[in-house]
């Protein structure tokens, strides 16, 4: 069992953990089928402050978009995208982490998959709080397979805030791990004034 040594200095601090590929699908779905335009890091900071804590890192999880032996022009520019907009976030002080996208045929049509983001996220969940003695996590994100990390955080008393989105309909495009929403401390479900606050002038 590891051992962690109260720090009071550090009692406002926290970690910010981001699934980008989650929160993106919900910008995707608030902008009716556009992505929203926003500042990530005023987003992110407006969600800390209403937990009265203080961001002391911030991580942001994805995978670049697939590429091909030989890209396409429609790759390329969407590498192009992506990259631009991983330098923006490096900019300003986010840590950005990366797996890779996976594309397989099924069916005749091919299926996009992220690869190894999950594990990445899950293992930095518990390592990074516990190298900066720090008590409180937000975590955005709406996957059980974070619940393992989740609960061992809980037994190191260190607190997980979640930042999701749901809907409670039959039909529905988003939806929440029952499990997850159980392991944390509070959850908090993200709204479209949420992203359009930070939304870029056009």
């Amino acid at each position: 069992m590891i051992e962690r040594l109260p720090d009071e200095s550090f009692m406002n601090n926290c970690i910010v953990f981001i699934d980008g590929g989650f929160l993106s699908k919900i910008s995707k779905y608030f902008g009716n089928g556009n992505h929203i335009k926003y500042d990530l890091k005023d987003f992110i900071e407006n969600l800390v402050q209403k937990e009265n804590l203080i961001a002391k890192k911030i991580f942001y999880y994805n995978a670049p978009p697939f590429q091909s032996p030989k890209p396409t022009d429609e790759e390329n520019l969407r590498k192009e995208k992506y990259d631009k907009f991983v330098f923006k976030l490096k900019e300003k002080g986010i840590i950005v982490k990366e797996g890779r996208c996976q594309r397989i045929k099924e069916n005749g049509s091919f299926v996009y998959n992220q690869k190894g983001v999950d594990i990445s996220l899950a293992l930095d969940i518990i390592a990074e709080p516990i190298k900066n003695n720090i008590d409180k996590i937000i975590l955005i994100a709406c996957d059980s397979d974070f619940v393992p990390a989740i609960k061992q955080l809980a037994e190191l008393k260190i607190n997980t805030i979640l930042y999701t989105f749901f809907q409670n309909k039959r039909k529905r495009e988003f939806a929440t791990s029952n499990e997850l929403i159980k392991s944390v401390h509070k959850y908090i479900l993200l709204t479209k004034q949420d992203f359009e606050k930070f939304q870029f002038k056009k």
